[in-house]
């Protein structure tokens, strides 16, 4: 018990643990809408595109929050703008900037002489180093979050499986698709300090990809990524603390690995559940 309980005994692990949690809450319920959109990409896209607002603000001594608040809002603009302005995908787009942005990013963060430590800080997160105002920036952004979602549920629901449906029903699918790229901003902004710009991915994903494994109804799935994403989040932490690895990463893995293992359970069962109903089909045809 007490190689449970022993970690959350120091006030940084206290912190770590609460920002995980938000962080993991935030990410799943927002994730949820990601997996159902088909917006992995641009999750993807925008989890590495704040890097140079990041930079940008480290070096004029800004808060970085904001920083990445700004290049995600620039970013999410300018793939509408080169969609919208010529014949590329979207998908083209968004590669376009993602390479674009997260070069910017890597250049501006050069210009300090603390490069290796500031791109480590900014790529994999610092969540042992939470402070309560990030906590507090943390909290609102989960309670904006989960009020978005219950406020817009109906549209983004649609939106997800029937877009001409939408437009139909007058539910304004091209504003349904501004509030979600507006909710997957602030899962990410929020959640970079914590697990990192880089890995804020993985949380964002996995918890929400593993949910769509075990539930149908989108409530569920929202709910059981929310429980999976914390578990992901507590277990991470102990395992960084006991065997010394880097925190957001461990936490971000793990999401990652409990994926695969559901995959791989859903699939086993399933090759067994083919088996007795093809044996059950040739008894009963004996």
């Amino acid at each position: 018990m007490d190689w449970l309980t022993h970690p959350f005994s120091f006030e940084f692990m206290q912190r770590a643990l609460a920002a995980g949690v938000l962080a993991a809450l935030t990410t799943s319920v927002v994730g949820t809408w990601v997996i159902l959109r088909g917006l992995a990409f641009m999750g993807d896209a925008l989890a590495h595109g704040v890097l140079p607002g990041i930079a940008l603000a480290v070096l004029l001594g800004f808060n970085p929050v904001a920083g990445a608040a700004v290049a995600a809002v620039v970013m999410v603009g300018a793939i509408s703008l080169v969609h919208r302005a010529t014949r590329l995908s979207e998908d083209t787009a968004i590669g376009l900037l993602f390479v674009g942005m997260l070069a910017l990013g890597v250049i501006l963060i050069s210009r300090r002489g603390s490069f290796a430590i500031d791109l480590m800080a900014i790529l994999f997160g610092d969540v042992l180093g939470t402070t309560r105002g990030d906590l507090l920036l943390q909290g609102v952004a989960a309670a904006l979050a989960l009020g978005g979602v219950a406020l817009f549920y109906r549209p983004l629901l649609v939106l997800c499986f029937n877009e001409q449906k939408a437009a139909a029903l007058g539910l304004r699918p091209r504003l349904a698709h501004l509030v979600m790229m507006g909710l997957i901003t602030l899962a990410v902004v929020s959640s970079f300090q914590a697990v990192g710009a880089l890995l804020v991915f993985g949380l964002l994903i996995a918890p929400p990809a593993t949910a769509v494994l075990l539930a149908r109804r989108v409530p569920t799935v929202m709910v059981v990524a929310a429980a999976l994403g914390i578990s992901e989040v507590v277990i991470g932490l102990l395992l960084s603390y006991h065997f010394d690895t880097a925190a957001g990463a461990t936490m971000s893995g793990l999401a990652v690995a409990v994926f695969f293992l559901v995959l791989a359970g859903e699939r086993g069962w399933a090759a067994v559940a083919g088996r007795r109903a093809q044996a059950t089909a040739e008894d009963t045809l004996g």
